[in-house]
């Protein structure tokens, strides 16, 4: 691999950390929540958002000068751009807890962040090995641990939507966790689709 190809792999390196970095944030957020500091709570994750973009601004820059590129360059921009719809979506729940001024936190939605915790390290273990995919032994089994940490992000959400409904004394709070929720799935999704972009990588250049 050329040496410049480097760049890359670490650019997408660098973007998993932060995803983790906001993922583990956001789970102090929730097991220490005080609505009261929701909008220093927001500041702070939008520094891991606002790198996540630089990065991105990064990759398309090297992009549009590249001569050559280590693989398909789409595929290294819908990369880029699945690792950074990543931190826009753990953003996004924190925002979401802010806008319905949020007083207390579900122990569900604790839990759910807990799991976009190793949805996210998932996706570090798969950026490190993603730079010699051809010659990893690893890279396809932590795709599919990805996969399944998402599937059981599916469990969470139905059973969690399900006991919202049975246990709602106040509409409007149960209307706010359903759109919280919502933001929580949409972020496992998200994990997975970036890991499913590199299995397609994978498939395209092996």
């Amino acid at each position: 691999m050329a040496k410049g190809d480097k760049f890359y792999f670490e650019n997408y390196k660098d973007c998993a950390m932060l995803a983790k970095s906001a993922a583990s944030y956001l789970v102090e957020c929730l097991e220490n929540y005080d609505s009261g500091r929701l909008k220093e709570m927001l500041e702070k994750m939008h520094t891991f958002e606002h790198s996540a973009d630089m990065k991105k601004h990064e990759m398309n820059e090297a992009l549009a000068k590249a001569f050559v590129t280590p693989v398909d360059r789409e595929d290294l921009d819908l990369m880029s751009q699945q690792l950074d719809n990543v931190l826009d979506l753990l953003e996004e729940v924190l925002q979401k807890l802010y806008i319905y001024d949020i007083k207390t936190i579900e122990p569900a939605g604790i839990e759910y962040a807990k799991k976009l915790v190793r949805g996210c390290d998932l996706l570090c273990s798969i950026m490190s090995e993603f730079e010699n995919f051809k010659k990893s032994k690893k890279i396809r089994s932590l795709i599919i641990e990805c996969n399944d940490v998402e599937e059981e992000c599916d469990k969470l959400y139905l059973e969690s939507m399900r006991a919202l409904t049975e246990n709602s004394t106040d509409t409007l709070t149960t209307l706010c966790w359903y759109k919280i929720y919502d933001r929580l799935e949409a972020c496992s999704d998200a994990c997975e689709h970036v890991s499913d972009c590199v299995g397609s990588i994978i498939m395209k250049n092996t």
